[in-house]
């Protein structure tokens, strides 16, 4: 079975057809999903869908571009939030210097402290950086963000900044973006990092890969990604989702259906 490690179907672009595609995906073969938070809000229908379906499971933390209005107060309900028995990680959290929403030392701030809640809390990290490799990067190095480990989650950089992270124990998100002609240095970032830092993903409802580029995704699409690392590695497509599955159940300590 397939472990999907980072979706967003708390998305209102699913509220038409939500359960119909959920309830789908246990026959499709996806046998865990993650799905990540990115605001107060979201966290709060991440508790509900996690109630509702017992292959999914939740991460609580505020999007870079959101920890613009945050305080001290929705800081403490977030970090009670990561108490939950079926939150796994906190996230996704990080830097995103493409859109400026939000002061880049804002969200250095924020950063900062919800990767210290990480700790405090036990729980792995998934992160989110846009043009911010090295700012990122020096953060978790300061903080020692190898102590809790956690997930680059839809990894854009070279090849030369994978060696820079594979030394803070974290792995790799690989979603629809492999699939894309253009993606030559993500390609190559792939083909250096070892399959065990490998995960999948998709962002749902976002980059979807080809053919569906475009398009709203779903884990569904997970197939065409897991294809694609697959012919890059030189590996049969089993053996990637049988290797991510195992590296996604030992980060996040849950155990994927079937």
């Amino acid at each position: 079975m397939i472990f999907e490690t980072h979706a967003h179907y708390d998305d209102a672009i699913f509220d038409h057809d939500r359960e119909e595609l959920l309830c789908t995906m246990e026959k499709q073969g996806i046998g865990a999903i993650v799905n990540a938070g990115s605001s107060l809000d979201s966290i709060v229908r991440i508790r509900e869908l996690i109630h509702q379906y017992s292959f999914m499971y939740g991460a609580a933390g505020i999007h870079p571009c959101d920890t613009g209005t945050l305080t001290e107060e929705h800081f403490l309900w977030l970090k009670e939030q990561c108490k939950h028995e079926k939150i796994v990680a906190v996230g996704e959290i990080g830097l995103d210097y493409y859109w400026k929403e939000t002061d880049p030392a804002i969200q250095k701030m924020w950063f900062e402290r919800q990767l210290l809640m990480a700790q405090e809390v036990s729980l792995p990290v998934i992160i989110h950086s846009r043009e911010a490799a090295k700012d990122t990067l020096d953060i978790m190095k300061s903080l020692h963000a190898e102590k809790t480990g956690g997930v680059i989650h839809c990894f854009s950089y070279s090849r030369e900044m994978a060696r820079e992270f594979l030394e803070l124990n974290v792995s790799f998100g690989i979603g629809g973006v492999i699939t894309f002609p253009n993606a030559r240095k993500l390609k190559e970032a792939v083909d250096y990092i070892p399959m065990d830092r490998l995960l999948l993903e998709t962002d749902s409802p976002y980059l979807s890969p080809v053919p569906y580029r475009g398009k709203r995704n779903s884990s569904l699409n997970l197939p065409f990604i897991i294809d694609k690392i697959a012919e890059i590695k030189g590996i049969s497509s089993e053996k990637v989702i049988e290797i991510t599955t195992d590296n996604a159940e030992k980060l996040f300590k849950v155990r994927c259906k079937g």
